[in-house]
């Protein structure tokens, strides 16, 4: 968690996982990076992970299918399945394996500049959630320093 700097930071609730970022790129640019797959690809898991998409259906309740492949050669299956995007403000995604989860993507302008707000809400239990989070708190950060990566490079 970054506690110096207001503008990126991390925040844990009970089943909840917040990420705040303010990303050097137009909300429009982003939107693109979380929307269009060749970008999504590029920068989605945690750091040293790569993503192979199998399926990717941009619709309401179209299914993005990938495996995230862990540098120690382990492959995760996901599924994720849209659920919303307001483009270029909000992107709404549930991933439907476990651990499951809501994770909406905010975008706001900050002129020139976007600050995301990622959320995960958990339909675990929070004894569950307590074990996830280890494990999924920094990888979300890790996911969001990767998108700002990709981001730096346009």
């Amino acid at each position: 968690m970054d506690g110096g700097n207001n503008m990126n930071s991390t925040q844990v609730g009970d089943r909840e996982i917040v990420i705040t970022r303010v990303l050097d790129a137009s909300r429009e640019v982003v939107y693109d990076a979380w929307t269009k797959e060749e970008q999504l690809s590029q920068w989605w898991g945690p750091q040293g992970f790569t993503t192979t998409t199998e399926k990717f259906d941009l619709s309401p309740g179209g299914i993005w299918q990938f495996i995230m492949h862990g540098p120690d050669g382990v492959d995760y299956p996901n599924t994720n399945i849209f659920v919303e995007f307001v483009k270029p403000e909000r992107i709404v995604i549930e991933h439907a394996v476990f651990p499951h989860f809501v994770a909406t993507a905010r975008l706001e302008d900050v002129e020139g500049k976007t600050k995301l707000t990622y959320s995960c809400v958990f339909d675990e239990s929070a004894e569950v959630f307590e074990k996830v989070k280890i494990y999924a708190v920094p990888g979300g950060e890790q996911t969001m320093e990767r998108l700002e990566e990709l981001l730096s490079k346009k």
